[in-house]
Order: C-alpha cells, then sequence, then structure tokens
C-alpha cells in the first residue's frame, strides 16, 4: 500500500474484530473532524491538488453547504462515488475517506488517477453529524463537545429516502440525486456506514461486513460488477490477517441506498458496514476510541483497493465467487442490528 497512514495506524495484535469493545476507552466526539474541520480541510486539499476540484452539490437542513471532491482526468474512465456519512453518527468511514484523500494525485499515486475518476461525498449528514437537530440528544453516549446521531435534522433516515420522487425526498437525499446520480456517470459506489459493535461470524467479532444489492430489479450484470467490487475490498482486508469480514443480513428495499442506486442509474454498489459508531444511547452499538485507528485505517484500505481495481482493469477479472461462502453474520447480543 501506497499510503503513510496505513503504518501510521497500529495493527491490533488480534484480529479487528476483536479490538477494543464498549467500554474499552471513552467514546469522543472531540478528536473527529468538525464540519468546518472538515470544510477546512477539503479545501486546504483543493489548493494543493491540482487534481482535485471542490464541488458544493446543496445545503443540508440547517443550510450547511454538501462537499464531493472530484478527481475527473477522463470523462469516459470509469468512476467510483465514495459516499460518508449518510448517517451522522457513522464518521470513521469519513475520517479514512479525509486520508485516502490526502494522497490522491500526489506522487504518492502517481497515474493512479489516469484511467479512473473518483467522487468523494466526505458528509451528507452534517447536521446529524453535528448534532445540530430538530429532537433530543441528551441519551446519548459520547463524551466531547457534540453529540452525533444517525438521522439528519428533521429526524429522518436518509437511507430510507432512495425510492421516491427526489421533489419528495429530504434536502441531502434530493440532491444527491440531483446532482450527482443524475449528473455523473456513476459506474461504481462504496456507500461507507458503522454497524453495532456486536456482529459476528464462526464467533469471532468482525470487522466490518458487506453486500451488494439485492432489489429484485437490479440488471444481473449490475449485481456481477458490485460482487466483483466486493471480492475487490475483501481480498484486500481479508489477507492483512487482522480484518474479518462477513456478510451484512441487509433488506431488499429500493428505499435503501444501495438498492436504490443500483435500480435507479445501474450503478453497481457496494455497502461496506465497520465495526462500532461514533456515538448512540445504546451501548453495544458505540465503541470506545481506542478502536479508532484501526478502523480509519481498514477504511483507506477498501478505498485504496477499490481505486487501483478500477484504475489497472483488474476489477473485470476479479473471481467473485467468494460470496457463495462468506458467512453471514449474526448478533452476538441476540438483539436485532439496526438496519444500514
Amino acid at each position: 500500500m501506497a499510503f503513510s497512514v496505513l503504518n501510521a495506524a497500529s495493527s491490533p495484535a488480534q484480529a479487528v474484530g476483536n479490538g477494543p469493545g464498549t467500554g474499552n476507552g471513552s467514546i469522543q466526539t472531540s478528536i473527529l473532524h468538525t464540519y468546518e474541520e472538515l470544510v477546512d480541510t477539503l479545501k486546504t486539499l483543493d489548493a494543493k491538488q491540482d487534481a482535485m476540484k471542490l464541488e458544493v452539490i446543496g445545503q443540508t437542513v440547517k443550510g450547511r453547504d454538501i462537499y464531493m471532491a472530484k478527481y475527473i482526468s477522463n470523462p469516459s474512465n470509469p468512476t467510483i462515488l465514495f459516499l460518508t456519512q449518510q448517517h451522522g453518527n457513522e464518521q470513521l468511514t469519513t475520517e479514512g475517506a479525509l486520508e485516502f484523500m490526502k494522497h490522491l494525485g500526489t506522487n504518492k499515486t502517481k497515474g493512479l488517477l489516469n484511467n479512473v475518476n473518483v467522487l468523494v461525498i466526505p458528509m451528507l449528514n452534517a447536521d446529524g453529524a453535528m448534532g445540530d437537530v430538530n429532537f433530543s440528544l441528551e441519551d446519548y453516549l459520547a463524551d466531547g463537545d457534540r453529540h452525533l446521531t444517525r438521522y439528519n435534522a428533521n429526524e429522518v433516515d436518509l437511507n430510507r429516502e432512495h425510492d421516491k420522487p427526489t421533489s419528495e425526498m429530504e434536502p441531502e437525499a434530493r440532491v444527491l440525486h440531483e446532482n450527482v446520480f443524475a449528473k455523473y456517470n456513476i459506474d461504481y459506489m462504496i456507500d461507507l456506514h458503522h454497524q453495532g459493535t456486536l456482529s459476528e461470524t464462526d464467533g469471532q467479532l468482525v470487522s466490518g461486513s458487506m453486500l451488494y444489492p439485492t432489489n429484485a430489479k437490479v440488471k444481473p450484470e449490475v449485481v456481477e460488477k458490485s460482487k466483483r467490487l466486493g471480492a475487490v475490498v475483501f481480498n484486500a482486508i481479508h489477507h492483512t490477517g487482522w480484518g474479518h469480514i462477513g456478510k451484512y443480513d441487509g433488506g431488499s428495499g429500493e428505499n435503501i441506498g444501495r438498492n436504490g442506486a443500483a435500480v435507479r442509474y445501474d450503478i453497481s454498489t457496494l455497502l461496506f458496514e465497520m465495526r462500532g459508531m461514533s456515538d448512540h444511547y445504546r451501548e453495544d452499538y458505540a465503541l470506545g476510541q481506542k478502536s479508532n485507528g484501526y478502523l480509519i485505517k481498514q477504511t483507506v484500505i477498501t478505498l485504496d483497493a477499490a481505486v487501483r481495481a478500477i484504475s489497472d482493469g483488474s476489477i473485470n477479472t476479479t473471481d467473485a465467487s467468494f460470496w457463495d461462502t462468506l458467512p453471514q453474520q449474526t448478533n452476538r447480543s441476540g438483539e436485532v442490528e439496526e438496519d444500514e
């Protein structure tokens, strides 16, 4: 791997899934980028990187600009979109995306962008991420100067909006559809989320889980490309020796992003659920900060592997048969997980 962050983040002695759980390390929000800090970082990268262009795709309910970073060398190249924080309390994937972006277009990734276009929306739900919402968060667990919540300011789950006419969607989902999905010729999308801390396969806690689109309306060739994208990510993480990936037990509804984007736009999508959330009112969902390093590292590996496989064309011949034997995760507590 080319990125220094992969060496900077310490690897746990055991598999990532068995890293620090609830109660191991305080749940902190102060160590995460605030919305304002994220914007400053994006603008700094935009000024430093010739390959990057920054676009405001719209605004949140509370009027915050929603940013997308664009690395488009040739519009005819295959294009991948990385989407983080549809749910505002799932932020470590955003931290990983920022680390990944610091190296795109630099000498560390020289030539990588010649054959692939990359779009990154690093915080779709900025209101939820900042806890600037129209409902109480007093039961949330995190310490620091703010809480983070799954929902947008109107207490709506943005990842349940994707089957509606765009005029009826919440503002954040609407601009994603009208100004990104419909505007750019996107071939692939990885929708990055977090899940609870107690999902497991074969008695071992997972570091993350994945799923391709499962709605019956999705074209078979779109599903197959999605599965190959998942294989690229799985191979990159599984062979580290510390990652442990399960198959996510997700729904088939068109209202969910990985299904809706595949149905409406023929985008090959992959859901990636990292272990543990940045804040929650349930202790078995939020993960102590000692786990942050390896999950950020896992995110960087995911994004890097996907871009490299699309750029060199190896994704087109990647064997996706691992899905046939990938165990579907269950929840160790016996309780139903909060769905993607």
